[in-house]
């Protein structure tokens, strides 16, 4: 019986690459200069930390991260921004939260999407971070992958583990 899983990882790789990029352009360019501008990983707490002397100085830092981070095929929908807060000396930061992993939220879902599509023989089910779909055809499956592609989760869905 064919299956797959539906998935959202992140690639730490590239996002650490995509922050050092930022970083260095931040430290080069004219319009930063004097403004004691940051940009930083924790992928501890998995957050992308933006500090600058102004809050529209700390938006500038969001897009130019979100360039590098398109440039190397990341998606933007795995970062949520927070309100820019003021912290001492009158500057201004805001914290991006890293997004990974099939909520139980999204993952339900996508359960009662894959139910609306009334496919024959095509069940899914929650497996921890990922969910598990199986079907009785391999063309069902890809029409199932098709129409999650189509749709919005708030997250970057992967289909890993295809098998006849």
């Amino acid at each position: 019986m064919p299956t797959f899983d539906i998935v959202s990882e992140l690639d730490f790789t590239e996002i650490r690459n995509a922050v050092d990029q930022a970083a260095r352009e931040v430290a080069n360019r004219y319009d930063f200069k004097d403004t004691n501008s940051s940009v930083e990983l924790k992928e501890k707490d998995m957050v992308i930390e933006f500090e600058s002397s102004t809050t529209d100085r700390v938006q500038a830092l969001q897009q130019v991260l979100e360039e590098k981070l398109v440039k190397r095929k990341v998606s933007l929908k795995s970062l949520e921004f927070g309100d820019p807060k003021d912290v001492a000396g009158g500057r201004s930061k805001v914290v991006a939260t890293l997004k990974s992993g099939v909520s139980q939220d999204i993952a339900k879902k996508i359960n009662v999407a894959i139910k609306e599509m009334k496919l024959k023989g095509v069940q899914s089910s929650n497996q921890g971070d990922q969910v598990r779909v199986s079907g009785k055809k391999r063309d069902t499956l890809q029409e199932v992958i098709t129409m999650l592609k189509e749709q919005d989760f708030d997250r970057p869905l992967q289909f890993q583990n295809f098998r006849d």
